[in-house]
């Protein structure tokens, strides 16, 4: 922010007291849920401008091979995509370097942009893109400005064109909130966190490599524009299956299809004709498995004569399904049985199996149970599928094996309705007729989502005497004593006595000391 050599008013340094104030804690208050759910789109969009990379780099490659083979016809197109790699290379590295900027900002000059430290720092982004005499924000503006219409150029289809310049529009943004227009830096960066600025420009990356391919796919369809035959040339890629897993097997055949749209083939499938001219074949389908289908195409002939091409191929239905994890609690509690949900998109449950180390690992229909052994050891969960026949290990998790969280000691009474009450101490108290009633103290965690109950093996009641001395009495296991129950009768509205020394043992086996109760008797 810039400095003025204008004395603020005593109004004006409180606003931006305030200002400073709010924006601090904005920033304590940034959810660590958001915080990763931005670090996971992160991470899936620097894997997808990986895959467009590689698509694009296919596709230079074609048209390089081409140019080799055919130099007058071919050579032209290759150097105009080589062009359109070269200024994209610029953009991106540009971006990259933005990002670092930003990162380095935060975490200091040591910053990783793979690893950010302080991913909820609301200024770096802003000091870099907004601040300065030549800010970042403005100077990326203007690159992508450029780029776009460069690349607009280069398509002959608007639609194509359009998309191009609605993923790389910079036009100023009306934020909700704002009275005018602001630019499009100041609507990306301002006060965002670094991690979400960082996801921002990936975002850019992503449609700056999306623009690169749209025009490199038009270089490559204008080689062979001008030796059309026919009226429309369509390629098709029909793949055996839609599904593979890594380390399987992906099988397609890619065709290039001529069509004389004013004479189109009929097309019968399952021994029905479609209902349109163009070949589509749809449905929906209200099972899930595997299924197949075949028919013919009849295509006329100048002659007058037909001839007949059959073709048969299959589809798979699967449940629509999401994964959703949080990378930072792959956790399993020892000595209970903990629900996790396996799947393997596009294999049938009964194709999936799954192992699992430092325990046992059991199967209920499509839900599993593991019940892991020792605290400390890692656990780690192997699945399986059926692919094209054999079997393959298509994911191994590993998981932290934790003790059960310590439980809450508590005093189980029936209230006036007849309903079972816990009382955990302090608040309003609890009624002498009630705790003359409850025949000890019970332990669970009952937070809804871990509902496990605990065994109390033993406890002491410390009362207080008019001297102050404490006077403490040891209980029959987790049952209240006889002399407990007489030390109760004598104590009298107000007073309180401490529950402390409570051990319990859960499920995983291990006995614990919990935290004290403070009893108020009212």
């Amino acid at each position: 922010m810039g400095t003025s050599n204008n004395r603020l008013s005593p109004r004006q340094k409180m606003i931006n007291l305030m200002y400073i104030v709010l924006t601090a804690m904005l920033a304590l208050n940034v959810s660590s849920d958001v915080l990763n759910g931005f670090t996971q789109v992160e991470e899936g969009l620097t894997r997808t401008n990986s895959n467009v990379e590689q698509r694009n780099a296919a596709i230079l490659h074609t048209l390089e091979a081409f140019a080799e083979q055919n130099p007058d016809k071919g050579k032209p197109w290759y150097d105009k995509a080589r062009e359109v790699r070269r200024i994209t290379e610029g953009v991106y590295l540009q971006i990259d370097s933005i990002k670092q900027l930003i990162v380095r900002e935060a975490d200091g000059d040591d910053g990783d942009v793979r690893d950010i430290r302080n991913r909820d720092n609301l200024e770096a982004a802003s000091v870099v893109m907004l601040s300065g005499s030549r800010p970042k924000g403005a100077t990326l503006r203007m690159t992508i400005e450029s780029y776009r219409e460069y690349i607009s150029s280069l398509m002959v289809d608007s639609v194509k064109r359009n998309n191009i310049q609605k993923a790389l529009s910079t036009d100023p943004v009306l934020r909700q909130g704002t009275l005018g227009k602001q630019s499009w830096e100041e609507s990306k960066f301002d006060n965002q966190p670094v991690v979400a600025a960082v996801t921002l420009l990936t975002k850019l990356q992503n449609d700056v490599k999306y623009a690169e391919g749209e025009a490199l796919q038009t270089l490559l369809a204008n080689v062979d524009a001008g030796d059309v035959r026919v009226n429309e040339l369509n390629a098709f890629v029909i793949p055996q299956s839609r599904f593979v897993m890594r380390g399987g097997k992906y099988s397609a055949n890619i065709v290039l299809a001529a069509v004389d749209t004013t004479q189109r083939p009929v097309v019968y499938v399952n021994g029905s004709r479609l209902g349109n001219d163009r070949g589509l074949y749809e449905l929906s389908p209200g099972t899930t498995g595997t299924f197949d289908y075949k028919g013919y195409l009849e295509v006329p002939h100048g002659d007058g004569t037909v001839s007949r091409h059959p073709f048969q191929s299959s589809y798979t239905v699967i449940e629509p399904t999401a994964t959703v994890s949080a990378t930072m609690m792959n956790v399993l509690y020892a000595g209970i049985d903990n629900p996790i949900s396996i799947s393997v998109p596009g294999v049938a449950m009964n194709g999936v199996s799954a192992t699992m180390t430092n325990g046992s690992l059991t199967r209920s229909g499509d839900h599993w149970v593991a019940h892991p052994s020792k605290v400390g050891e890692e656990a780690v969960v192997t699945v399986n599928a059926e692919m094209d026949g054999r079997q393959m290990t298509v994911a191994s998790t590993k998981f932290r094996v934790r003790k059960l969280p310590d439980p809450t000691p508590y005093i189980a009474y029936k209230d006036a309705n007849g309903n079972t009450s816990h009382y955990k101490g302090g608040g309003r108290g609890l009624s002498k007729t009630f705790l003359l009633n409850a025949p000890g103290i019970e332990a669970a965690i009952d937070d809804d989502l871990l509902n496990i109950q605990f065994k109390v093996l033993s406890f002491e009641t410390v009362f207080f005497d008019s001297m102050g001395n404490a006077i403490p009495e040891v209980s029959q296991g987790s049952q209240f004593s006889q002399r407990q129950k007489d030390s109760f009768r004598r104590l009298s509205r107000g007073k309180r006595f401490y529950i402390s020394r409570v051990k319990a043992v859960g499920p995983d086996g291990i006995t614990r000391d919990l935290a004290p109760i403070e009893v108020i008797v009212n």
